[in-house]
């Protein structure tokens, strides 16, 4: 209703609605992430209930109140949350025979490095075992560790280290990073060129799923490139992350990016946008690297949109794949922006590959809209996989702290004011 009050408004009468609009969105977030606390065990008498990816996105829009609202109750709530993971899901489940640390490591080697051993993805049912036999629809439901998760709570926690200023999350991530490299990416012999494993046991000492995910090299990349722009690095960390870097770019560089997953093409479009926003402190070859992620994204957009895929009744929908195309829409957004406010054309074909995707950034806001009404999130395909969705939509309501600032726009230590 009050976007559509916005589209007709007088120039006079915009500045107030726009940011009627704007806090309503807030209000939304903040409702959504209020009752995930208390639903996960995050606050509330309820155990802790953790799972990597959502907490990954809950994290970073916990970041995002805190700088729109430059209030610190909700940084405290995302320390929280970043330490009750670690705790959780840097331990055996209580359904494992094992107890303790990850890789049976003691509580000061954990102490020193809570995601020196990874990370568990915080599946409800344990892990197979070895010698059992493989059965691809159980498999889902099993615990383990996804390297695309772990770059998802790399992300977090370097947001963490932009925000707060505060160098231990960036080491953490640093931790997390060489610890997921060395654990799944394997040179095959003679020479090959390296691959990587889909999915590891919890203690990362057999492969549960040998495939390899689409962008999972591609995420490797961006995530290494991630840490070593940041401010807090060391040159010790970043021999040894450029040396992942070269290795994940040498297995990306043979494959086709393209992809027709909601998902996958909006993580293709926040990945563009995150190699630009580094750009300014990244090596020169990482920025040219942005058009051929947009190429990437553009042709599996044509193809949702040709496909009316959401014009689909929302009970056949999944809403945290298409929530995480909108948040690569608004990432594209800001990316566009940018590049109209700046005299730089940015780097070559950015521009033009934006211009052929500009049709579908509006895309972003039907997707919001669909899942907003609450009659849409009452349907088994949203409340079946309620925590992760919730917190997908809060997250594409407030992206900043996903997103992060924009090139120039960002210090040591990010603030509101």
């Amino acid at each position: 209703m009050l976007k559509n009050l916005l589209e007709i408004a007088s120039p006079a009468d915009a500045g107030g609605l726009q940011k009627r609009f704007d806090m309503d969105r807030l209000e939304q977030v903040e409702r959504l992430l209020e009752v995930f606390a208390e639903r996960t065990g995050l606050t509330g008498a309820s155990a802790p209930r953790r799972y990597l990816w959502t907490d990954a996105f809950a994290v970073c829009t916990y970041l995002s109140l805190h700088l729109e609202h430059a209030d610190d109750k909700f940084l405290v709530r995302a320390r929280a949350l970043v330490d009750q993971v670690h705790d959780v899901l840097g331990a055996y489940a209580d359904n494992d025979p094992r107890s303790g640390r990850l890789g049976a490591r003691s509580e000061q080697e954990y102490a020193a490095s809570p995601t020196g051993a990874g990370l568990r993805i915080g599946k409800q049912q344990p892990e197979r075992e070895p010698g059992e036999a493989f059965d691809e629809r159980r498999e889902w439901d099993r615990d383990g560790q996804y390297f695309h998760y772990l770059t998802r709570w790399m992300h977090a926690l370097e947001r963490m280290a932009e925000t707060t200023g505060e160098r231990h999350y960036h080491r953490w991530a640093v931790d997390l990073a060489l610890t997921a490299f060395a654990a799944f990416v394997h040179q095959p012999p003679g020479g090959a060129t390296p691959r990587m494993v889909w999915k590891m046991s919890v203690d990362l000492d057999r492969p549960l799923v040998p495939s390899m995910g689409h962008h999972d090299p591609l995420d490797g990349w961006v995530l290494t490139q991630i840490l070593l722009a940041s401010d807090h690095g060391d040159e010790d960390e970043r021999s040894d992350l450029r040396r992942c870097a070269s290795v994940y770019r040498e297995i990306f560089a043979r494959r086709d990016l393209a992809t027709a997953d909601p998902l996958g093409i909006g993580g293709l479009l926040v990945d563009a946008w995150q190699l630009f926003r580094i750009g300014p402190d990244a090596e020169p070859t990482v920025s040219a690297r942005i058009p051929e992620l947009i190429d990437a994204a553009a042709p599996g957009l044509d193809q949702l949109v040709g496909q009316r895929q959401f014009a689909a009744a929302p009970r056949y929908r999944l809403g945290f794949r298409e929530l995480g195309l909108a948040t690569g829409l608004r990432a594209a957004q800001q990316l566009n922006q940018c590049l109209s406010a700046s005299d730089s054309a940015g780097p070559a074909r950015l521009g033009a590959l934006l211009t052929r995707i500009s049709g579908r950034l509006s895309l972003a806001d039907e997707i919001e809209q669909t899942w907003l009404d609450p009659a849409n999130r009452a349907v088994p395909s949203w409340t079946d996989h309620r925590d992760i969705n919730d917190v997908m939509l809060a997250a594409c309501l407030a992206p900043a702290g996903y997103l992060g600032p924009a090139p120039g726009r960002q210090s040591q230590q990010e603030t509101s004011s």
